[in-house]
Parts: structure tokens; C-alpha cells; sequence
């Protein structure tokens, strides 16, 4: 299912950047936090599925998890660091090729997309496969997307080229969550927390609507009103509530798997 991609080698000139900044030290570890807790809920699938964010001061570089590893495996130092360009920066290994044409363009056409999470999570992903607007907005988690979410209604096969990617970043518009027809899910957000934080609601909300469709009984949608005014109360405070999930997920991961830290 993964793709091999090669890499361009890096100028001599982005090597001289600081990377090993603190601000660049918790941002690996809040990626590799993430990937390790999707691993944990079952969110991962296979080595395909890929997780990147901006690094922090930069508006040229991304951190991304590496071809070839388990999002179980991943260690805030085996991220790679990847230009738009395709060249690996930092880190060894290469970006998995969906992963670089992916990414790569979305960050470059959406700068507000500081972090984008890329799954085949199970009950988001089986919303892409049946007919109808993907979230039935029927369940107080759902209402945290309303408003917010896009429908990528074409699919169109791996993405291996930049035109793929470009696509996928035009069928996002101003949304921060796309369903990505017959294929999976792709969570954007201004920080690497808010984007977790989304991913996994994201999954709980799509997981209790196919819980209640498989009773076979009609769901029962919140009224407009509401669930604008809901959304609304959720989204102010929504990055602090993010952060100390974050948070959460990295104490919960220090006693459990302390070695994604290394």
C-alpha cells in the first residue's frame, strides 16, 4: 500500500539552520506523542498512514513521520525534517511518496496548516464509503466539527505527483477536517494539539454515528441553531483544552512507552 519516494539531496545551505532548538525539541516530541497514541487507539494502518507540522519558526520545513516505521515505533528523534522541495534535511530515512506529495503541498498551499494528521482511521474512514454528507450531526462530539469540515468527493488513486496534492489542498478550502472519499481522513490545525485534538474527537464522533446507524432507527440531527451556538462555545476554548490533552497524552506515554521521548 506505502509507496517509496526518493529524496532530492539537500543543499548544503539548509543544513546551517538551528534545528535543534527547544521550540523544535517539543515539537518532535508532541508529533511523535501523537503517533504513538494513535498507535495505542488503533488509528494507525500499517506504515501508510502519516502524521506532519511545520517546524517552528520556519515556513519551508516539516517535520514528518518516516517510510518504512509503525506510528508504535516512532521516537521524537526518528522524525525526518523535509523541504517542499523533497529534500531531507535532517533525520534518516525518507518520506513514504503519498506522504511527501501529500503533505508537502498542503502546507505549502495552507499556511494555517501548521500540523496535518493523515489517516485510515476505521469509523471516520467507513463515513467516506457510504453515500451523504459524511458527519450526521446528531451527537454533542460531532457538533465540534460543525462547520468545519469538506468532502473530497473525487477520489483519484495514490497521490505520486504534486497535481494530487494540490487537489487535495484545493477540496480542503477553508475547512480543517476533509473526508476523503473511498480513502480516509486528513485533520489540519494551527498547532500539533489542536490537530490531535480534532483527530481523535473526530474518530469518537464518527464511531457513536455508525454505532446509532447500525440500530437501523433514524438519527435524529440537532437543530441548526444549536449546533452553531455549540460549536461556537467549544471552539473558544478548544486550543487550551488541545494543549492539556496534549499534555496528557505525553505523561500517559512517559510511563508507559518513556522511549518515545528519545
Amino acid at each position: 500500500m506505502a509507496h517509496d519516494f526518493t529524496p532530492v539531496a539537500a543543499p548544503a545551505i539548509l543544513r546551517n539552520s538551528d534545528l535543534d532548538a527547544n521550540a523544535v525539541q517539543e515539537a518532535r516530541l508532541d508529533l511523535a506523542a501523537s503517533l504513538r497514541m494513535a498507535a495505542k487507539l488503533g488509528l494507525q494502518e500499517g506504515i501508510c498512514n502519516h502524521f506532519s507540522a511545520m517546524v517552528p519558526g520556519r515556513d519551508d520545513l516539516f517535520l514528518v513521520n518516516p517510510y518504512g516505521l509503525a506510528f508504535e515505533e516512532i521516537t521524537a528523534s526518528s522524525l525526518l525534517i523535509c523541504s517542499f522541495e523533497g529534500h531531507v534535511v535532517a533525520g534518516s530515512g525518507k518520506p513514504e511518496a503519498t506522504a511527501f506529495f501529500i503533505h508537502a503541498r498542503l502546507h505549502m498551499k495552507m499556511p494555517r496548516a501548521r500540523a496535518a494528521f493523515h489517516t485510515h482511521m476505521p469509523n471516520a474512514t467507513a463515513l467516506t464509503m457510504v453515500e451523504g454528507d459524511p458527519l450526521v450531526f446528531a451527537g454533542q462530539t460531532a457538533l465540534k466539527f460543525y462547520g468545519r469540515t469538506a468532502v473530497d468527493t473525487h477520489y483519484n488513486g495514490l497521490a505520486l505527483d504534486e497535481a494530487e496534492g494540490d487537489r487535495i489542498a484545493a477540496a480542503m478550502g477553508d475547512a480543517d477536517i476533509v473526508f476523503m472519499r473511498n480513502h480516509g481522513v486528513m485533520v489540519v490545525g494551527p498547532t500539533i494539539a489542536e490537530a490531535w485534538d480534532d483527530l481523535y474527537y473526530l474518530e469518537r464522533a464518527a464511531e457513536v454515528q455508525l454505532k446509532a446507524m447500525a440500530t437501523g432507527r433514524p438519527l435524529v440531527p440537532i437543530p441548526a441553531e444549536i449546533a452553531d451556538m455549540t460549536a461556537t462555545q467549544m471552539r473558544e476554548g478548544d486550543p487550551v483544552s488541545a494543549r492539556m490533552h496534549l499534555n496528557s497524552v505525553r505523561r500517559i506515554l512517559s510511563r508507559q512507552q518513556p522511549e518515545f521521548a528519545h
